[in-house]
């Protein structure tokens, strides 16, 4: 499905997902979900800024780079060179790209991908009511 999407909402979305990412490593978070929903927030925001960035780019072809995307930055921890290290060490590369490498991550953003898919179709679903 190509859409044209709207960069100022989709700035919006990113800061919100952005802020729920943060907030997902908070206390109150059941125990049961609190080491994947983080990641799920991750790749909907990669899935996000990939949507900003190419707005007329196809939902399935945003949904494949963004999950890849992810997958990439996931097996970029199994590398650790002194320089990496030393990005990682900071805050936001620590967020970025992460620490260590772990199969269940790949689940995770596999679903926070397929989640920013459905919500792009229930968004363009409602845009199209919309206008008819």
């Amino acid at each position: 499905m190509a859409i044209k999407r709207n960069r100022i909402l989709y700035l919006f979305f990113i800061i919100c997902t952005i802020g729920l990412g943060l907030a997902s490593r908070a206390r109150f978070i059941p125990e049961l979900i609190y080491p994947y929903l983080g990641d799920v927030f991750y790749a909907l925001m990669i899935f996000w800024i990939i949507g900003f960035l190419f707005p007329k780019m196809s939902s399935k072809r945003v949904t494949l780079i963004s999950i890849l995307t992810c997958f990439l930055i996931e097996f970029s921890q199994l590398y650790h060179a002194e320089w990496m290290n030393e990005i990682r060490s900071t805050r936001l590369g620590g967020l970025i790209l992460g620490f260590g490498f772990l199969w269940r991550d790949l689940v995770s953003y596999t679903v926070g991908g397929m989640i920013g898919y459905g919500l792009e179709y229930i968004l363009e679903k409602c845009s199209k009511s919309r206008k008819h």
